[in-house]
């Protein structure tokens, strides 16, 4: 899943300046970045792969501070190009940052400015969304970063409109990607835009992965709470939320336990988790669903129940958009990988439900008739009264 919007007028009309290229991509690195996020660009436009039908990119490493750069492991790193070289770049990656909760150097900053302001095309590879956050590039747009560090950039940096479940967003002029693996499909999604799908797919093969990717970051992220909402109010309220998943509660109802209006309640939760609260609740519902799908026998129907949706059809729904396959599909996959004999009853659970002993969660299943790969604006609206969730009409 992306999120590629129209670019607006202001950035549609905005050209490279006579010194950039379109053809030179500058990747902007800092000491103490992740080598694996580093590598990503300097891979994608950094090899000659003309050969089997990509077009070659003119690839400026540049360092973003006073060197040697120390890396994943201890490495150090000599960028043979400095700030001033960004002055050349049609477009500007920066693939990661070293810390959340430190300031990007001011010179990097002032130097990413500049290239935006002159028409060049600024990209932030996971962490990389901190460091265009910090330069006022993000302001007023939508983004997305790691969906662990999404709480921390909307909270951070209120005036982003942070999207923890996209894999990444194309906003024009302006491009953020989720984690690791997120940043190979921007970097596809790039060439694809620069030179069309043939290429993208050409250059996917040769780096054995797929040249879409459907699904967001829904099946990856983790129910646990930011760090930063532990001595916030609206901690008790999300606590109570997790707690009492199995009842049929909207979002109004947390927002008067929180004693808040609806719309202060969105705003306040939307600025600590990334998220609006009705796409957090469903997003943890489905989660609750995964986990009694992999460690029980409840039917699918019985599931729904404890998981507070209204019926097993808006589990359905919110289960196939989020992990790309039904509940039944998804039960039948995972339980297709553990010995039959691996299933113990728990002599404390009540009922038909066999639990089975706890494991890591299953790899990310593929979807179902899967339907070709769209960009959009915005999420995709569902029909009125599907949300599953009382008192919404819709989902985001």
């Amino acid at each position: 899943m992306s999120h590629d919007s129209t670019a607006a007028p202001e950035a549609a009309a905005r050209k490279l300046s006579g010194r950039r290229r379109k053809e030179i991509v500058a990747v902007l690195l800092f000491s103490g970045g992740p080598i694996f996020e580093s590598s990503i660009p300097l891979s994608v436009f950094g090899i000659d792969r003309q050969d089997a039908g990509v077009p070659r990119y003119r690839l400026l490493v540049c360092a973003g501070e006073e060197g040697p750069l120390r890396t994943t492991g201890g490495l150090e790193l000599t960028a043979p190009q400095g700030l001033e070289a960004i002055s050349r770049a049609g477009t500007v990656v920066v693939p990661a940052w070293r810390s959340i909760t430190s300031p990007p150097p001011e010179e990097a900053l002032d130097a990413l400015r500049r290239a935006h302001e002159e028409g060049a095309r600024i990209v932030g590879l996971c962490t990389g969304a901190f460091v265009l956050a910090a330069a006022g590039l993000l302001d007023g747009r939508p983004a997305t970063t790691h969906w662990m560090y999404a709480p921390t950039l909307a909270k951070r940096y209120p005036s982003v409109h942070v999207d923890p479940r996209e894999l990444f967003v194309d906003d024009g002029d302006v491009l953020t990607s989720a984690g690791t693996a997120a940043g190979i499909d921007l970097c596809l999604h790039i060439v694809r835009t620069d030179h069309g799908n043939e290429a993208a797919g050409a250059l996917a093969r040769r780096l054995v992965v797929p040249p879409r990717r459907s699904g967001g970051q829904e099946r990856y992220l983790d129910r646990s709470l930011p760090e930063e909402i532990g001595a916030d109010p609206l901690a008790e309220v999300v606590a109570w939320a997790l707690e009492h998943l199995h009842e049929q509660f909207d979002v109004e109802t947390l927002a008067a336990r929180a004693y808040m209006s609806r719309r202060t309640f969105d705003r306040r939760f939307r600025s600590l988790t990334g998220s609006a609260p009705l796409q957090w609740l469903i997003t943890q519902r489905v989660l609750q669903a995964q986990r009694l799908l992999e460690t029980s026998d409840y039917s699918v129907d019985e599931v729904a129940g404890r998981c507070g949706f209204r019926s097993p059809v808006a589990l359905r729904g919110h289960f196939r958009r989020q992990l790309g396959s039904s509940p039944a599909a998804y039960r039948a996959a995972y339980r297709a990988r553990r010995p039959q004999g691996d299933r113990q009853p728990d002599p404390d659970t009540a009922g038909p439900s066999r639990p089975l002993p706890p494991s890591d969660p299953p790899a990310a299943l593929p979807p179902e008739n899967a339907v070709p790969f769209q960009t959009r604006r915005t999420a995709t609206p569902m029909p009125a009264g599907a949300a599953g969730v009382p008192g919404q009409r819709s989902a985001p």
